[in-house]
């Protein structure tokens, strides 16, 4: 009886995957001319702008892919077109290995990649390569105050309350987010001030393809509230006046790579209406089908169809935001896809305190990259339901759509910075940057001081303000070139408690922390002559 079970256990699974997923890769445009002589009617004009401000020019990715293409392949033998990609040049297909294989009859099929990798040959198996891209290398008056209640920590931990008081708040910037539903938007009250505000633009289900959005699975409802959400006293976004699109690119009944195919087709949407940060708190590493799940060595930035088109995204001035994944204390620790992508600023996870979160999945990438990138808070988060309950939840799901309103409210203060700048400020505030670990990548910004340092308010720090050891554990040690005799220097609390204020007229001071609580605090020194605030950790 039990060889009898085995072997249908092993028919029934050999009849579920024989249907294969693979990519087929089309050769050329023939249309590209015309479509580059009329730019509107492949991109909006917002999405124009942003290239334009970049000096980024159109070429052949923005070309859709040639509808007799798609024609010829979907009248195919037993072909299914689940998706498509104008940037990669390619659609996602199913069917069996002969009817896929058969497509290489067609003149214009450059190549094809199965899922599987182990159905790949030297005929049609698609060598991975690397997307082509070019690398563009006195305090405010306070305006607003929020009423943050429990999620407070999450924004001051980031220095993002400071952003805000200077209403930096993501005013005219928009964010695509690409989850698994988001049902209670349109309903439930957290979100009410983004419709009162008419900022969420739109959307798409490319799942069910639908134009309905408000479905799906509750994830995206919940990396929203982190972002757009606003109840005073209980919860406010990093972005609350960010304009938000949502796109569901997540089937939460199935795990399949269609899903990548998915993600890149609304991020490609997301590039035509003009987007500026793309937000995913998805990651894909192993899948329903065991032949098409990844490994380590594939976390590379080039294998993954999602990381490709993430990389391409980037390329046309958008930043992405990627949650670097859950796995961290699994057997397979490490980030997955799309955080693993060249150019994502991919997050992981600590708790309030700033310290790491065994969940979060840790670097480097597999070719050796720093990643995650930063990180920020994901235990015990501040959410909301599709009810409209406040709670909290864990995971890199939540800290990334954290950073993603951050960085919005940055880019609103710097309009002149390109995405490759701005992520590079990001990274340079952050707390470790010059000794990044897997587990915290750079470490936690503070993009308070990224805006000062970027504006030259603080450009003296190098030079003229010296914090360490950071972390500390008992004594910190301040050095400074610039002295007088009313020099003041102020310990804050994450929550911008004061904790500690000292007057001196000497270049190093010594100040006991032994007595503080753990977690994340900041250093404000003040001269006469310049002021500067720097972070550091209380072990």
């Amino acid at each position: 009886m039990k060889n009898i079970l085995l072997t249908l256990l092993l028919l029934l699974s050999s009849i579920g995957f024989a249907q294969e997923d693979a990519w087929v890769y089309f050769t050329d445009k023939p249309d590209a001319a015309t479509y580059l002589a009329s730019p509107l009617t492949m991109l909006s004009q917002k999405s124009l702008d942003r290239r334009t401000a970049q000096n980024i020019a159109l070429d052949e990715k923005d070309v859709p892919v040639y509808p007799t293409y798609i024609t010829q392949v979907t009248t195919a033998t037993g072909i299914t077109v689940m998706a498509k990609s104008k940037w990669l040049n390619a659609l996602h297909i199913r069917g069996s290995v002969t009817d896929i294989e058969a497509l290489l009859s067609l003149s214009f099929v450059e190549t094809i990649q199965f899922a599987n990798a182990s159905l790949n040959t030297n005929a049609s198996g698609r060598s991975a390569t690397t997307a082509d891209f070019n690398m563009v290398n006195k305090a405010m008056e306070t305006q607003i105050t929020f009423a943050y209640g429990n999620s407070s920590n999450q924004i001051s931990m980031l220095g993002g309350d400071l952003l805000h008081q200077q209403d930096f708040t993501g005013t005219g910037m928009t964010i695509a987010v690409l989850d698994a539903g988001f049902p209670g938007v349109n309903t439930a009250a957290p979100f009410q001030r983004l419709f009162t505000n008419n900022l969420v633009l739109g959307g798409y289900d490319y799942v069910g393809q639908s134009t309905n959005f408000y479905t799906g699975g509750t994830h995206g409802t919940l990396v929203l509230s982190t972002m757009g959400g606003y109840v005073e006293n209980s919860l406010v976004g990093t972005a609350p006046d960010a304009a938000y699109y949502l796109f569901i690119t997540e089937d939460v009944a199935d795990e399949n790579p269609v899903e990548e195919s998915y993600w890149v087709e609304a991020a490609e949407e997301a590039d035509r209406l003009g987007v500026d940060i793309i937000t995913t708190s998805l990651g894909y590493f192993t899948y329903n089908n065991p032949d098409y799940s990844y490994t380590y060595d594939d976390m590379n930035g080039t294998t993954a169809f999602a990381s490709r088109g993430a990389d391409v995204a980037f390329s046309r001035g958008i930043i992405c935001v990627t949650s670097a994944g859950n796995s961290g204390a699994t057997v397979n620790p490490h980030i997955s896809v799309p955080a693993d992508a060249v150019n994502t600023l991919a997050i992981g996870a600590v708790n309030a305190s700033g310290f790491y979160a065994s969940f979060s999945s840790i670097g480097p990438s597999f070719d050796g990259r720093v990643k995650p990138d930063v990180v920020a808070q994901g235990v015990q988060a501040v959410v909301s339901t599709p009810e409209g309950t406040i709670g909290m939840a864990d995971g890199t799901s939540f800290s990334g759509p954290i950073t993603a309103g951050m960085v919005a409210c940055l880019w609103q203060a710097l309009p002149n910075k390109t995405n490759a700048e701005i992520v590079q400020i990001v990274k340079e505030s952050a707390s470790i940057y010059t000794n990044p670990t897997p587990q915290l990548g750079y470490g936690i910004p503070n993009y308070n001081t990224a805006l000062a340092t970027t504006l030259g308010i603080a450009s003296v720090d190098k030079d003229m303000f010296l914090l360490y050891p950071n972390p500390v554990k008992d004594v910190l040690n301040l050095t400074t070139t610039s002295i007088s005799s009313n020099t003041v220097v102020t310990l804050y609390s994450a929550l911008g408690q004061k904790v500690l204020e000292t007057k001196t007229e000497q270049a190093k001071v010594a100040v006991s922390v032994a007595h503080l609580p753990s977690g994340v605090y900041f250093c404000k020194i003040d001269s006469g002559t310049f002021q500067t605030i720097k972070k550091f950790i209380k072990q």
